[in-house]
């Protein structure tokens, strides 16, 4: 049995009817050339005879003292995790994406080890998909990657590759540092932690009275009271909306390129743009920018179980028409956060990610403060794999990843990258925010709106 982290717990505590703590992904593949008529079934049991999952696959929660654990699955069922489904006609996109939204809106059960995978054929274009839930207390978002990339070759000729769920974890490379949280447990663990909670005081106290002091003089500097009141942070309810789409890479560095910008820096301001366009359009466009918090991976390490990530928040400029200047905006602000964290260390930065969040803290396991908010939306990006890969001779043509929608955090915007293109997916809660679909169409705007900015367009 191994105990769970306190960022694990968190994300347990915080699951009710309304809000899942799942994140997914959804793989689309092309068929491989030599495919039958009944190459997904075919498939599918195949994939039924994996019924001995690895770890994380084969853990479910337990209790010892109290405290919950996670412990070996001994009467693991793989009907209770794997289905087999198909869309229904005429197959497109749409009807892919409104079966995932589904999908996404159910909750995993507790009594068993918290996954799903879905495997959907009936694709327009010969093509298939796997959906795959994970809860998030399992993994973060770089340990999802690396656990969906398990299964996958850069090599089409292979064959015989297993599911997710059935690949062991490849080899640490060597000199890699273990899993932190595998490396000590019990009082040690709780004796180590304590220990670098009060090393940390110092700079902390510091960094808040420079926080304070800085937000008093610059309007455009990220304050952790400074989020407005707006549609995005309203109650919401179970139901879900997914959306996803590509873009191409090349295209948005060529406008970092001529700006002197970030990819990430131009993903915050094409998000920027497509919330104020969305706003707009529902007359609910505060006065004041949007604040995103947006993750970013402290992993040093080849692991791909629990959680080890802080946040930043950073100002998206929605209250700026003119795309430029709010590009200026956004870039001013995040930088001054990476400035911040440089002087950091990774405990002192966690605390620092715990006191900003505690507002949003509050309401999420209270529900008692909805005033109090750091941040209105989330957006975060998850490196990925920068070559083709194949699955048992099937290409996969794109990836996208499904987060998780908060209480007062309607919509959670993740993205990740493949081989050449940027793989955009949103989740937010249906009833919470009309039309969220458009906002695809606002973000392609987003882009092009920043091309004619740079003269490219």
């Amino acid at each position: 049995m191994k105990a769970l982290g306190p960022v694990d717990q968190l994300f347990l505590f915080l699951e009710r009817r309304q809000q899942p703590m799942h994140v997914a992904g959804l793989q689309l593949f092309s068929y491989p050339e030599d495919a039958g008529p009944k190459y997904v079934s075919e498939l599918a049991a195949q994939m039924r005879d994996y019924c001995c999952p690895v770890a994380p696959f084969n853990q479910r929660l337990a209790s010892r003292f109290g405290q919950p654990m996670w412990t070996e699955d001994k009467q693991f069922d793989i009907d209770a995790h794997f289905r087999h489904e198909a869309l229904p006609k005429p197959g497109r996109i749409r009807e892919l994406l409104a079966l995932v939204s589904a999908e996404h809106s159910n909750l995993l059960d507790r009594e068993r080890p918290l996954w799903e995978a879905h495997l959907i054929e009936g694709i327009r274009g010969r093509r298939f998909a796997m959906y795959t839930k994970i809860h998030h207390s399992l993994v973060d978002g770089i340990s999802a990657m690396r656990l969906g990339m398990r299964a996958l070759s850069p090599d089409p000729e292979v064959r015989d590759l297993a599911p997710v769920w059935a690949t062991p974890p490849r080899k640490r490379r060597p000199g890699m540092p273990s899993n932190p949280v595998e490396a000590v447990s019990g009082l040690a663990q709780l004796t180590a932690g304590l220990s670098k909670q009060v090393a940390t005081v110092p700079a902390l106290a510091r960094e808040v009275y420079k926080v304070s002091q800085k937000a008093k003089n610059d309007p455009d500097y990220v304050s952790i009271f400074q989020a407005p009141q707006c549609m995005l942070n309203e109650r919401i309810t179970g139901s879900r909306r997914f959306a996803a789409q590509s873009y191409s890479m090349a295209r948005i560095k060529k406008i970092g390129n001529a700006f002197g910008c970030t990819l990430n820096d131009i993903v915050l301001a094409i998000c920027g743009s497509a919330l104020r366009d969305y706003l707009i359009s529902q007359n609910a466009l505060p006065n004041q920018p949007l604040i995103a918090m947006v993750p970013v991976s402290l992993r040093q390490d080849d692991s791909a179980e629990g959680n080890q990530i802080a946040t930043i928040l950073a100002n998206l400029g929605t209250h700026i028409a003119d795309p430029a200047n709010r590009l200026r905006v956004i870039k001013a602000s995040v930088e001054e956060a990476k400035c911040r964290y440089r002087q950091m260390s990774p405990a002192e930065i966690l605390n620092f990610t715990a006191l900003m969040l505690a507002p949003t803290g509050i309401n999420l396991l209270t529900g008692m403060a909805p005033k109090l908010q750091a941040f209105n939306v989330i957006i975060s990006n998850v490196p990925g794999p920068k070559e083709p890969l194949y699955w048992n001779g099937a290409k996969l043509e794109g990836m996208y990843p499904v987060s998780i929608a908060l209480d007062r955090i309607a919509l959670n915007i993740t993205l990740t990258s493949y081989v050449d293109q940027l793989e955009f997916g949103l989740i937010g809660c249906r009833r919470t925010l009309p039309s969220m679909q458009r906002l695809l169409d606002y973000l392609e705007n987003g882009i092009h709106e920043l091309e004619v900015a740079a003269g490219i367009r």
